[in-house]
């Protein structure tokens, strides 16, 4: 078995190379638009495209990594994504390109439930925890190189070639397949997508559903229109490289924190103080006035929005058994995933049915505040167990 800090690097890059898939589409999408001439509906769709393919990735590629492995899935979606990447590079018109990204999203939206579901396999309790928290930081690493690319490469090179850059990470399945472990899963007595909605799984699979959509939701209506919004306001800051370098670095000491408090608080804690500063953070990004304001602020809400993320993802595998952990995680990761899909639509439309941007950030903090609600009072922390109960847990999970 690799090394834990092996292990976590090897995983931990699949949340890399995912991230920089969907940071370079938004950083493209704008010469889409003046490439094609596209209009508003498309250029939406050309965006919403990935989120509805990873909709279904996650909830297939879920079930398949309790069928048939984590290790072989993780390896088919990785390399997935990346020749539909390949093929992106070629696309003639916008139809085409729709079409190839909602292939690729199969692939970004299968890899992150079965990541995490294979990371959860290895560790148990605060470990386990960290290491979820840790790999998804990777996240942010994409993110930033991303950047680097979009601003530093693409504008020499154009789309194209930058798009082939990252389309190279299929190189990346050939150490997936020899360095991940391989261990087996008992399987499900009778295989289906039924078994998480069973009375026994239920709750959790509701609740970490409306989580997930709620996070997902807020997530991208904010990261992803915001930015144009403040545009609008007159702050272009937000489309410069040291603001989206500075977002992206934010997200690290957000992550890295909460794998520190792994260790000292519950899951649940963890991730309300979250859920909290990202509603103060949202707050205060709505009354920014200047360009330091915006700044501080929306380091503070990439800060703890992401933690919340990491934090999330540390939690979900442990409400679930080994069994049917891969179709759980992907299930509410799928839920998620229409969040998403919503989440810049709304913004838009409410934009476009005159709402203020004050209306907007409030509707985000009432769903942030539920989502709150719903983790204190339905959610059970399965790492509060004895020490006794975590080694037997662990060697039992190792044995299946």
């Amino acid at each position: 078995m690799l090394t834990k800090y092996r292990l976590l690097l090897v995983v931990g890059t699949a949340w890399l190379f995912d991230a920089m898939d969907v940071a370079i589409l938004s950083f493209i999408m704008p010469l889409l638009k003046a490439e094609w001439q596209l209009t508003p509906v498309q250029l939406g769709t050309v965006g919403a495209a990935t989120s509805v393919g990873m909709v279904f990735g996650a909830l297939g590629c879920g079930y398949l990594a309790d069928r048939i492995g984590r290790k072989r899935v993780l390896i088919y979606t990785l390399a997935l994504f990346s020749l539909g990447n390949l093929a992106l590079t070629l696309a003639p018109n916008v139809t085409v390109f729709i079409l190839i990204r909602f292939i690729t999203g199969i692939g970004l939206g299968g890899e992150l439930p079965v990541a995490a579901t294979l990371v959860a396999d290895q560790y148990r309790g605060t470990q386990r925890s960290r290491m979820l928290v840790l790999a998804d930081s990777f996240w942010a690493i994409g993110w930033i190189l991303a950047s680097v690319l979009a601003f530093g490469v693409m504008p020499a090179i154009g789309w194209r070639w930058t798009v082939l850059i990252t389309a190279l990470t299929v190189l990346y399945a050939l150490p997936l397949r020899r360095h991940l472990p391989d261990q087996p899963v008992q399987p499900m007595v009778k295989p289906s997508y039924k078994v998480v909605w069973q009375p026994q799984h239920r709750q959790q699979t509701l609740l970490l559903s409306a989580l997930w959509f709620i996070v997902m939701l807020t997530y991208y209506g904010m990261f992803l229109w915001l930015p144009s919004i403040l545009v609008l306001r007159g702050f272009p800051i937000v489309h410069s490289f040291s603001y989206t370098l500075l977002m992206s670095l934010a997200q690290l000491p957000g992550y890295f924190l909460a794998a520190y408090l792994m260790g000292k608080l519950r899951q649940k804690s963890v991730l309300l103080i979250y859920l909290c500063g990202t509603i103060v953070s949202v707050l205060a990004f709505s009354l920014a006035s200047n360009n330091l304001a915006i700044l501080v602020s929306g380091a503070w809400l990439s800060f703890f929005d992401l933690g919340a993320w990491g934090t999330l993802i540390a939690l979900t595998p442990g409400q679930f058994a080994q069994a049917v952990r891969g179709t759980g995680m992907g299930t509410a990761q799928a839920i998620g995933r229409i969040g998403a899909t919503i989440g810049p639509y709304m913004v838009g439309l409410l934009i476009q049915l005159n709402f203020s941007i004050a209306t907007v950030l409030g509707l985000f903090v009432m769903l942030l505040v539920v989502g709150a609600l719903l983790l204190a009072v339905g959610i059970t922390d399965t790492t509060v167990v004895s020490k006794e109960a975590d080694h037997h847990d662990a060697k039992s999970e190792t044995t299946h």
